[in-house]
């Protein structure tokens, strides 16, 4: 199969970059989260309990056959990838939640207050930041393992 799937990819795989943040449990985190999908090409989604943020944007080394330039000197979270966690052929993540804009994000909050008894806030207007703050990447360091390029390969560990 590998062959045949090689031969249609469009490297979905390397046009997005998605990296695990802690979960949000207070208003605050979840208004980082809200924030963070304010901005374009970034979306949230939830896999197996972890919550990722994902980036899109393709990578510097994706050639317009979708190949990559840099095939033999590629990094080894590339190496690693597998058909097994394609992104081509999956078309459905599994995901238990993804979110694309803040609508999303705050229907989900309103619906999970309801479900635990409390009253559902307003949604705060999130104002410029300059950099990321708060529980959203606190105690995450951008090594290693981190920077998965899909969320969906956790599954593929030990």
């Amino acid at each position: 199969m590998s062959g045949i799937l090689c031969e249609h990819c469009t490297a979905a795989c390397c046009r997005y970059i998605a990296l695990p943040i802690d979960t949000p449990e207070m208003p605050a985190d979840y208004d980082d989260v809200r924030w963070f999908l304010m901005h374009r090409g970034v979306s949230v989604f939830v896999e197996d309990g972890d919550w990722y943020i994902a980036f899109e944007t393709p990578c510097r080394h994706l050639q317009a056959d979708h190949g990559c330039s840099s095939y033999a000197t590629r990094p080894r979270i590339c190496r690693r990838y597998s058909t097994e966690d394609c992104d081509y052929h999956s078309g459905d993540y599994g995901w238990e939640q993804h979110f694309t804009d803040p609508a999303h994000l705050d229907a989900y909050v309103r619906a999970r207050a309801r479900r635990n008894g409390h009253a559902p806030r307003a949604p705060r207007q999130a104002g410029p930041r300059t950099a990321v703050t708060g529980a959203a990447f606190r105690g995450r360091g951008l090594v290693g393992e981190d920077l998965r390029p899909a969320g969906r390969q956790r599954r593929n560990r030990a």
